[in-house]
């Protein structure tokens, strides 16, 4: 069994002497982890960093064993965000959250691809693709079967003015209905119903707050498992971005 594919690098853990087990998102084996011999030498330690671009080849004598894994740098975007504290954040909460969160080696080939896009244009600067990167978060949700439902409001049916989420249903509230409850509903950030928004750090905090109540009840908490830290890490360093000097 073998093949090779894209990938991108979420996870790295040393193995024995030199060797490092290494988990992969790829579109069409999802997540899915090999063994990397000499992978935590000096001379490949570059390349096996969270967030890194590769061309990846996986073989094993049989499918459901670990095999050992080979790469090649396509993108080295763990260096490239080592100088921008918040693309470093974003970075290791997506990759902390896809490894923890998608199933083992089953595709969600979009998941990878809006991945892909993210981290190919993070170089650019994260605040340009905060937004995408909530974007990816409520995509992560929706292929877990955790979809919001941005649609309508599950009030009064109405598409516009949609303002709020309910923290029970996922599903949106116009500002007419949500007005008694604004409390106690979640606020929906404009750029989630406009995907040319790009948001603002009040918008992303928001943003934040509300995939990360479905995270933590839903994709992480239906199989009792914490939040990875990078993505505690993430929002507190958005919500600090966000208060008011």
């Amino acid at each position: 069994m073998e093949w090779s594919a894209p990938a991108i690098v979420l996870d790295v853990r040393p193995y024995g002497e030199g060797a490092a087990i290494v988990t992969l998102l790829t579109e069409e084996h999802g997540r899915h982890a090999g063994l990397a011999k000499g992978g935590a030498s000096r001379a490949q330690s570059g390349l096996w960093l969270p967030g890194n671009l590769i061309e990846a080849h996986w073989v094993a004598r049989l499918a459901d064993q670990l095999g050992a894994l080979t790469g090649e740098m396509v993108h080295p975007a763990a260096a490239l965000a080592m100088e921008d504290p918040l693309a470093l954040a974003l970075l290791s909460s997506a990759c902390a959250i896809a490894a923890d969160a998608l199933p083992e080696r089953e595709p969600h080939p979009q998941a990878f691809h809006a991945l892909v896009s993210l981290i190919g244009h993070l170089a650019g600067g994260a605040e340009g693709v905060m937004a995408d990167y909530i974007r990816w978060e409520a995509l992560v949700l929706a292929e877990l079967g955790y979809g919001l439902d941005l649609s309508a409001c599950a009030v009064t049916g109405a598409r516009d003015g949609l303002t709020h989420v309910s923290p029970r249903t996922g599903r949106a509230v116009c500002a007419a209905a949500a007005a008694p409850y604004a409390g106690r509903l979640l606020a929906l950030p404009g750029f989630l119903l406009d995907g040319g928004d790009p948001g603002d750090p009040a918008a992303w905090d928001a943003g934040l707050r509300l995939t990360g109540h479905f995270m933590e009840r839903d994709a992480f908490g239906a199989r009792h498992r914490p939040v990875p830290e990078a993505r505690h890490r993430l929002a507190d360093r958005v919500a600090a971005m966000a208060a008011p000097v």
